[in-house]
């Protein structure tokens, strides 16, 4: 169990709500940013950027909502070719540290991707090294080389942008010691800016008026906070501002059946199959990233590798919940879990809840049975009402909000 509630630093003090137009307030950094984060040219065949994945919409996650219904793991530039996993929410995930293991807590933390692997040792930056991924992978955007990436955007209309943040024209040649491309490098980068502007992560929910006193919640709402902080042991992993520790856990998810990873053996990349387990593969996690980390690696940080792999086996990272309730409509299906196998919010919230006897019951069979968090979820107690609190206080965290005008005084 986590005996502390994780301090995280907030990169936007609580009273800094105006909800501004976007354009207008973008740094140069933070505009290169924009235009690489849309550049549906950064990918091959070329109709694919970033926000295929990551839809304002939605608070920068899966926009798809028949995708959301279904395995709710989006396709790549090639149609056919799938990854494993949901897209996570690219806002407020500029917080996040270095990866390292937490000694104090025996924790480890920080890193982007459900995994952990983009850990920020590349450039500094964890959400810079998450950004220098998808370009190249193909089962996403499916660059050949950060070359060839460099070679679009050094004749793209944004490319003076580029001089302008970094004082030298875009150079396809130069690589750094670490063998990248220095000028990829800068352009994940500048991706990382726009991720962190108030356009992606603007601190502008329900939640932030009523913290700086400029909104009250509903009466629900403030049973769900009250809930939220206390019985229903959300904020041990989610603690405010962020809502998010950046912690990594196994809450005994079961396998989303319609995942289109479980048919990727069937789909070839260089002659291989980008699943070769088929449907027989399990989500190891956390645990699948540090097992690829060298023996050396552990005994610098005084650690067993067999010992914290098998620990870890079945964690992800915990995802921050602003915005886990913003959507077009309230028809629109969001997906949840790494795997998006939950399809509402309420249904999350039963499974907390219930979990336990869930499993005890032949409800679920949960996708990694070690290592379950059986400390702060599984059989909370919370009535149908406490449930329901729990959903509408999460439904404040939606940026976008606005506040009613307030009244002007009479004589």
């Amino acid at each position: 169990m986590k005996t502390l509630l994780r301090t995280v630093p907030a990169l936007v003090v609580l009273g800094l709500l105006a909800a501004l137009p976007a354009a207008a307030q973008l740094s140069p950094m933070e505009t290169l940013g924009k235009e690489l984060y849309f550049d549906q040219s950064l990918s091959s065949p070329s109709n694919m950027s970033c926000a295929f994945c990551h839809g304002e919409s939605v608070g920068f996650t899966g926009d798809n909502p028949a995708i959301n219904k279904q395995g709710a793991v989006y396709p790549g530039a090639v149609r056919q070719r799938f990854g494993n996993r949901k897209p996570p929410s690219s806002a407020y995930a500029g917080d996040s540290p270095v990866f390292h293991y937490d000694m104090d807590e025996e924790l480890f933390v920080g890193g982007m991707f459900w995994d952990g692997r983009a850990t920020g040792w590349v450039t500094g930056d964890p959400l810079a090294d998450q950004a220098m991924g998808p370009y190249l992978n193909p089962v996403e955007q499916n660059l050949p080389s950060e070359q060839a990436a460099c070679m679009i955007v050094a004749g793209s209309k944004y490319a003076p942008l580029y001089e302008q943040v970094f004082g030298l024209p875009i150079d396809c040649t130069v690589s750094d010691a670490d063998g990248h491309l220095a000028a990829y490098k800068n352009f994940a980068r500048a991706v990382a800016a726009f991720e962190r502007s108030l356009e992606v992560s603007p601190y502008n929910s329900k939640f932030d008026y009523v913290m700086a006193g400029e909104a009250e919640f509903t009466a629900q709402e403030a049973q769900g906070w009250e809930l939220f902080n206390g019985k229903a042991m959300c904020a041990l992993c989610h603690p405010a501002p962020l809502f998010t520790d950046f912690t990594y856990d196994n809450l005994g998810v079961p396998k989303n059946p319609a995942n289109p990873f479980y048919r990727m053996d069937t789909v070839y990349i260089d002659g291989m199959p980008i699943n070769p387990e088929g449907a027989a593969w399990i989500d190891s996690g956390l645990a699948g990233f540090l097992e690829s980390l060298p023996e050396s690696w552990f005994a610098d940080q005084g650690l067993d590798k067999a010992t914290v792999v098998a620990e870890s086996y079945g964690k992800h990272k915990v995802p921050t919940l602003r915005n886990v309730d913003k959507r077009p409509g309230n028809g629109f299906t969001k997906a949840y879990m790494h795997n998006g196998v939950l399809k509402s919010l309420a249904e999350v919230v039963s499974f907390y809840n219930n979990r336990d006897d869930m499993i005890a019951n032949g409800m679920i069979v949960p996708e990694v049975a070690e290592n379950m968090n059986m400390d702060e979820l599984g059989a909370l107690g919370l009535s149908a009402d406490e449930e329901a609190a729990l959903v509408a206080f999460m439904g404040t965290l939606s940026d976008g909000y606005q506040p009613q005008s307030k009244k002007p005084k009479t004589n």
